[in-house]
């Protein structure tokens, strides 16, 4: 069946989709990150029956780009899916020419080099909607970029460059841009698991004004199908969007994480100050994907409680991680 490459295959979304290639595909995958494996609950493909065909490489995307290289003239993968990028949003305001670094100049290295690769059948980039702004109404991949912060910037700046390779050069290319992605494994920082750590350890849940923010919020699982199904007949050129058809505001969320944990909200969350460059509205159109033969197949309050199941089985080890964000340049 050939090889595909997951770059950044210690990121949330894209450990999951290791472990749904091992579980539906016949491909070997070699998975590269700048750091070594996470540990085993945060990295879903551990416990996969058919880990025989995961081989993992510590490659840093920004600092050993020749390195990269190499391994990838070496391995030949037919596919390769790229989920490496800084990807957190308020925290690229206070050092904006990171994101940049990684999100553009590393990506432009890395794929105007592998334009001349004749084993590569298949880029995959794993873009943001966050590169359109506040989204309203029927958002559809051919919206005009309209960034809020240097995040989304940097991410539109980078998918401009891949289309440009695909226009001048016939790079295989496809663009994918997930909404927000939750589920078992999430990085303790975002909203829903560090919701639900704060409830078991009494601690006040912060809301950027008061949680009005509308998100699509999109299981990882149901994210990692729509990734496969795309690169089994996507069609190369093409943006795809891949969504929910419902976005939540953020307060009904946590709203619903309170339920489930048997507490008052009022109780539990405390209202500051509105995040800089705040969209309004995060929902998109996933039309095309769904043409494909793709939809979203687990419901928020089932992936809720998924989470809260995850919190509760790796409590022990989950209690003393740290929860906030912590930048790596």
């Amino acid at each position: 069946m050939g090889k595909i490459v997951v770059l950044g295959s210690n990121s949330f979304a894209g450990s999951h989709l290791i472990d749904c290639l091992l579980s539906n595909t016949g491909y070997e995958i070699i998975g590269i990150s700048r750091n070594d494996e996470a540990p085993g609950m945060f990295l879903p493909y551990k416990k996969n029956p058919h880990i025989e065909r995961f081989r993992f490489m510590k490659i840093d995307f920004n600092r050993d780009m020749q390195q990269l290289i190499q391994a990838l003239d070496s391995e030949q993968p037919e596919t390769l899916i790229n989920f490496a990028a800084q990807s957190e949003v308020e925290p690229s305001w206070k050092n904006p020419a990171d994101w940049y670094r990684t999100n553009v100049l590393a990506l432009v290295e890395l794929t105007n080099r592998l334009k001349d690769k004749k084993f590569l059948k298949r880029y995959i980039h794993i873009s943001s909607p966050e590169i359109y702004g506040a989204c309203m109404g029927n958002v559809y991949e051919e919206q005009a970029s309209n960034p809020s912060t240097p995040y989304a910037a940097s991410k539109a700046a980078g998918d401009t460059f891949i289309k440009l390779l695909t226009k001048t050069f016939n790079f295989p290319a496809i663009i994918i841009r997930p909404t927000n992605y939750y589920g078992p494994g999430q990085q303790l920082f975002k909203i829903i698991p560090r919701s639900i750590i704060y409830i078991k350890k009494g601690k006040k849940i912060p809301l950027h004004s008061g949680g009005i923010a509308v998100k699509s919020f999109l299981h990882v699982k149901d994210a990692a199908e729509g990734v496969l199904k795309i690169i089994e007949h996507g069609k190369t050129g093409e943006i795809y969007h891949l969504s929910t058809t419902t976005g939540y505001p953020v307060k009904g969320v946590v709203q619903r994480i309170c339920l489930k944990m048997h507490v008052h909200f009022s109780e539990v969350t405390e209202n500051i100050g509105e995040r800089l460059g705040q969209d309004a509205v995060y929902v998109i159109n996933s039309d095309k994907a769904r043409s494909l033969g793709w939809k979203p197949k687990i419901s928020i309050d089932e992936g809720i409680a998924d989470c809260i199941r995850w919190v509760e089985e790796n409590w022990e080890a989950i209690k003393n991680e740290p929860l906030d964000y912590v930048h790596q340049p």
